[in-house]
């Protein structure tokens, strides 16, 4: 049916309009559009076709065609009419795509997993204060500013045979995990957990092991059951965890670190941590690095603190590691730009960009912890979570988002966040755990909610507990 017009009468003919809402129709389109029998390019019946066959108000299909189109199922091309969306940003790994948001514009996106720019420090003074020129002596030097690596070090949670700087979060972690994984090796991660990764050990060849999380992220039993295929690496997120706001304690890191020491054939298991909100998290800077010492890579990254755009992260561990990472990068991007690194510096060190973070740290907490009561208080069991996102369960996660698009509301679909491996038998589930066998999930970035909690928590619940007509 790709790339042809779809008259009313066949849509009707493809499925019972049971609920001829704005919510149904957009709902039973939806179903029709995952499962591939409206194929991508498909035009649609136009609103006054598909309004009379159904006897309802043109202004009813409208109100359904845009909640597809926010949602990102269909496009409008004006007077053509509108398409089942084809693929977009082909430049992003497929799960990266899943977590791209159209760029229709809604009333409240909070889908993008991105920090408040309202709450971001002011980049003006330290701006004023880095060196007027772009220059550096030598294309060989000292790839990390020595100042900078000294209040880093300061305050990194355990000992590190050396620290670098690299161009954030994501390029710390590639670089480690190419430097570790070969074809057909495999790699613990969380299950929820962060889309890129999985792209990421795609790429390179590897199997994801999934391993469920609870309130205080992986489940140690679970760790002990995927460690028995013998991975080369465990990929974990200690605070404030993505998607799920989970963050590691002290007993929880102590059990973890006892299962992987008391491991058999896992010797040179190297374990990466990614800390990507450590100065916005109001939880303790906990780390596997002192329980496992000379086998974790703690890496830090700046950029919901301080911005998205500075790209910098800090990465500490095993010297002869970190290094092989710093000299694979001089044979690509060589250095982080220093006059970013100046930047942090001063951001890090300056009174009103500390005070700044300290604000955005207690106001994340705030609209978190908010958001988290009043689902509660609505019968939508989300678990406490900490930094900027929240794990929504949902009966449906296709019906929950075109639910909320109706409503003027984006948030990411759960689908981009899960692992799906022949390993994840060996992972296993376990009661409590963040995702359950055959539950749907939505996430929510809670940090982009300055007001209306009330109004948007009668939405997220609304649409957390909907069942549509049509099962979708």
């Amino acid at each position: 049916m790709t790339g042809v017009r779809l008259a009313s009468a066949d849509l009707i003919a493809l499925a019972e309009f049971a609920e001829t809402t704005p919510r149904g129709i957009a709902g039973v389109v939806a179903r029709l559009v995952n499962s591939g029998e409206l194929g991508v390019g498909t035009r649609l019946p136009t609103v006054r076709e598909l309004a009379s066959e159904l006897g309802v108000s043109p202004a009813t299909v409208s109100q359904a065609w845009q909640a597809l189109s926010r949602t990102g199922l269909i496009e409008s091309r004006g007077r053509a009419g509108s398409f089942v969306r084809p693929l977009s940003q082909g430049w992003l790994a497929p799960r990266m795509r899943g977590m791209a948001a159209p760029n229709d514009p809604v009333r409240l996106d909070l889908s993008r997993g991105t920090p408040d720019p309202l709450l971001l420090p002011a980049l003006g003074p330290a701006l004023s204060r880095v060196s007027a020129r772009a220059e550096t002596g030598s294309y060989q030097a000292e790839p990390v500013i020595p100042a900078l690596v000294d209040v880093i070090a300061d305050s990194w949670t355990c000992d590190a045979e050396t620290i670098m700087v690299v161009d954030g979060a994501l390029d710390a972690i590639s670089r480690t995990l190419e430097q570790l994984v070969r074809f057909g090796d495999r790699v613990v991660v969380e299950s929820p957990g962060f889309p890129p990764f999985l792209d990421l050990l795609e790429v390179l060849g590897a199997e994801a092991v999934p391993v469920p999380l609870d309130e205080h992220g992986m489940l140690p039993e679970a760790l002990d059951r995927a460690l028995l295929l013998r991975p080369v690496a465990v990929l974990l997120q200690p605070r404030a965890q993505n998607p799920t706001g989970a963050s590691m304690n002290a007993e929880r890191a102590e059990a973890l670190a006892r299962v992987i020491r008391s491991a058999a054939d896992v010797d040179d298991l190297v374990v990466i941590e990614d800390d990507h909100s450590g100065l916005i998290s109001t939880e303790t800077d906990v780390s596997l690095g002192a329980l496992l010492p000379g086998r974790v890579v703690h890496v830090r990254s700046f950029s919901k603190s301080h911005g998205p755009d500075l790209r910098i992260a800090a990465i500490g561990g095993p010297r002869d590691l970190v290094e092989r990472v710093v000299a694979r990068r001089m044979l690509g991007p060589g250095w982080t730009s220093r006059m970013v690194q100046t930047i942090l510096l001063d951001l890090l060190t300056e009174g009103a960009s500390i005070d700044a973070v300290a604000e955005a740290r207690r106001r994340y907490y705030t609209r978190q912890r908010a958001l988290g009561d009043a689902l509660r208080a609505r019968g939508v069991e989300v678990a406490p979570a900490d930094g900027i996102n929240l794990w929504m369960p949902v009966v449906s996660e296709r019906s929950a988002l075109v639910q909320l698009a109706a409503a003027g509301i984006r948030v990411a679909a759960g689908t981009p966040f899960l692992a799906a491996s022949d390993a994840a038998d060996a992972a296993g589930g376990s009661r409590g755990a963040r995702r359950q066998p055959g539950g749907d999930f939505v996430r929510v970035t809670v940090g982009l909610l300055r007001d209306g909690t009330d109004e948007v928590a009668d939405a997220l619940a609304s649409a957390a507990q909907h069942v549509a007509a049509g099962g979708y």
